[in-house]
């Protein structure tokens, strides 16, 4: 099993995060690896259960998995993804701080069957990827939620 957790910071609120990340087809923007990523029944609303079809490429090759939201709350989302080559989690984490919000991201990965075997000559790879989602993840939450607005004046 492969694990690679990152921690980055916002300036947006935690509701405004989660609300958009909720949302797993926004991983086209913030997720280096992620092609294409739609949601199965694009009209119902996103909640506990709700999956998507993700197309990735990962060192060259593309693999396709089904994501399902498999926990929603207001500090923390995770979703799995399966294939009958891996199961892939995602677990976001977030915390309000007094300048915005802390994102713990922390992605692990089981390879089934033979391809279990190249788990630790992945292990760099997974691990170049979440610097990439450490740098883009931010700036995806930045482009999409717009700059800011300032707070209340001191005196």
């Amino acid at each position: 099993m492969i694990k690679v957790e990152r921690v980055m910071h916002s300036s947006r609120t935690r509701d405004e995060i989660v609300a958009y990340m909720a949302d797993f087809s926004r991983a086209e923007q913030w997720d280096p690896g992620t092609i294409t990523c739609r949601r199965v029944n694009a009209n119902d609303p996103v909640e506990v259960g709700t999956e998507w079809l993700n197309v990735s490429s990962f060192r060259g090759r593309r693999t396709e998995l089904r994501y399902e939201l498999t926990r929603m709350s207001n500090d923390r989302l995770t979703f799995v993804g399966r294939n009958k080559t891996a199961t892939s989690t995602d677990d976001l984490h977030f915390e309000t701080l007094s300048d915005g919000t802390r994102i713990t991201y922390g992605a692990q990965v089981e390879f089934h069957g033979i391809a279990r075997l190249a788990t630790p000559l992945l292990k760099r790879e997974f691990e170049r990827l979440g610097d990439e989602v450490s740098r883009q993840l931010p700036a995806a939450l930045a482009q999409a939620l717009g700059p800011c607005a300032p707070g209340p004046q001191q005196p």
